[in-house]
């Protein structure tokens, strides 16, 4: 085929032909895929990511430890707490021990996507994921659940730093916000999920199968990562197109080659011998340059993020407003258990952070594309919904009726919820799109290392020291308020939307127009107007 390819390129015909051919090779349209139905799985798997961090954090899987009245009656523990005696600073570890694997390896995905197909980096990362919640389930202390829970981090960073940017290249120009909301919906969703899986799972059996369900599900995703057609990021010239390249050059080069030495076998063979020896040298030094290349360029792209106000800004809103949902996520349950005796904790705080999750993210993304989707409204959105909500979680810890707090309470985590599309909107859009997949992931790394990680042992540490959990609520809820203020700053930063912006990676106009893989036709159309004189 490649040879065809070659010679009718000597037959007089133009140059551009064999540039046609790779266009044309460059990346296979999908049949099957549409952006609703990706947008359908990566909006699944996320949901299974916080099921899964729900779950842990319930009062069925993560259990408490025993205890004894003054009159000597002891009862057991129960969950992973009890079962492994777990002190509350030792169970807040356990739910910050996938920061571990996520720190390390969002970075190398992040990179390797400019090298690698992007889905086949999710299936290596689900495949992780499986195996570390499989693992989980038969772990017999506390140091064996804490190496699979860091497994499981490493799972989640080949997908958090990945999906978002291939939402954000498919979705209608007009609902950019509102399909990334509805991505990040499964965050509040899925937690809410995992405390109600949790809490029946923990009630009806044994803890340990509340994972194993997880990676059931989990599987077929992990897989289709593996068989699904390699789809283009924008912003990356995709691998599979760079191995076409490199054989329509090889063979006009052998075809050329060959014409030019006809009858000359002795100059061919000296020739072809010192090539090889050429080969063989360079060969040897490939691996180390890639891999110094990787780091260079990692190093210069993080230099780009660090000095990027809007980005920083953005980050440190996210970090200490992720510091509070973080411990809310993980203690919410317990808190609310032993201030307010609620008897199904686990089922009344899934069922208002279902609502007000779906509900509130869901407004945020149609709000900020209603009154326009630019970084300034964003950043607009981002301080007024947090700082209203944070005033409504905190009046609603100081209400001692039940019922009065949990209005309150719903209103205020439908605020806050609000924030999820605008500030992922942000870290996409105030960078290069050859650099979002990086953006993501230490946005993600940093809200995790600095916010929710700390957060849920440093509240095991002050509950542990004052033994009140209404105050201990009522201190961390403040966090809400330099959370907004930070946000409120980056209103009066120069902003510039850079999505359109163009990539040091997309080298053809042909190439750079193939940035929505999944509309069907449009590729095929493109290259065959490309091909025309």
């Amino acid at each position: 085929m490649a040879q065809k390819e070659a010679k009718t390129s000597e037959e007089g015909k133009p140059s551009a032909e064999p540039a046609m051919v790779i266009a044309s090779t460059a990346a296979p349209a999908p049949s099957w895929f549409t952006p609703k139905r990706l947008l359908a799985i990566f909006c699944v798997i996320n949901l299974l990511n916080y099921v899964d961090r729900g779950a842990i954090a319930s009062n069925g899987v993560n259990g408490s430890l025993g205890t004894c009245t003054e009159s000597g009656v002891c009862t057991s523990g129960t969950g992973i707490q009890g079962d492994f005696n777990l002190s509350n600073f030792e169970d807040g570890v356990l739910s910050s021990a996938f920061m571990v694997g996520l720190l390390l390896a969002s970075p190398i995905f992040a990179s390797l996507a400019k090298s690698v197909s992007p889905f086949r980096l999710i299936g290596v990362g689900l495949s992780v994921w499986t195996f570390a919640t499989v693992g989980c389930g038969f772990s017999f202390n506390f140091w064996s659940i804490t190496l699979c829970r860091m497994l499981v981090g490493v799972g989640e960073a080949s997908f958090i730093s990945l999906a978002a940017p291939f939402i954000d290249d498919n979705a209608p120009a007009p609902q950019k916000t509102a399909w990334l909301a509805i991505f990040y919906m499964c965050i509040p969703s899925g937690y809410a999920l995992g405390y109600v899986y949790g809490g029946l799972v923990g009630s009806h059996s044994n803890w340990r199968y509340a994972f194993w369900g997880e990676a059931i599900l989990m599987l077929p995703f992990a897989i289709l990562g593996f068989v699904m057609k390699p789809l283009q990021l924008k912003g990356f010239f995709h691998p599979e197109s760079t191995k076409a390249l490199r054989a329509v050059e090889t063979a006009v080069s052998e075809v050329q080659g060959s014409d030019n030495l006809n009858g000359k076998d002795g100059s061919f063979s000296s020739k072809e011998d010192l090539r090889n020896s050429t080969i063989q040298k360079s060969s040897e030094l490939k691996v180390g340059t890639k891999i110094m290349n990787q780091i260079s360029r990692f190093m210069k792209d993080m230099k780009v993020l660090l000095v990027d106000k809007v980005y920083v800004v953005n980050v440190l809103g996210y970090i200490a407003y992720n510091f509070v949902i973080g411990a809310y996520s993980y203690w919410g349950p317990k808190a609310g258990y032993n201030i307010y005796h609620m008897n199904d904790a686990d089922l009344i705080f899934g069922g208002i952070t279902i609502v007000c999750g779906i509900l509130g993210t869901l407004a945020g993304g149609f709000v900020l594309d209603y009154i326009n989707s630019t970084i300034s409204n964003a950043f607009k959105l981002l301080s007024a919904v947090t700082l209203l909500g944070g005033v409504c979680c905190f009046g609603a810890f100081c209400f001692k009726n039940m019922y009065a707090f949990l209005a309150l309470f719903a209103v205020g985590e439908l605020l806050v919820f609000a924030t999820q599309g605008p500030v992922n909107y942000i870290c996409l859009h105030c960078v290069k799109p050859s650099m979002r997949p990086l953006s993501m992931a230490i946005s993600t790394v940093s809200i995790h290392l600095f916010g929710d990680v700390p957060s849920a042992p440093l509240v095991g540490v002050l509950q542990d020291s004052i033994n009140n959990w209404r105050v201990t609520a009522l201190i961390l809820t403040s966090i809400f308020i330099p959370a907004a203020g930070i946000w409120f700053i980056g209103i009066f930063l120069h902003s510039v939307d850079r999505f359109n912006e163009e990539s040091e990676n997309q080298i053809t106009t042909t190439e750079k127009s193939n940035t929505t893989p999944l509309l069907k036709g449009k590729k095929t159309e493109t290259t065959e107007s490309a091909s025309e004189p």
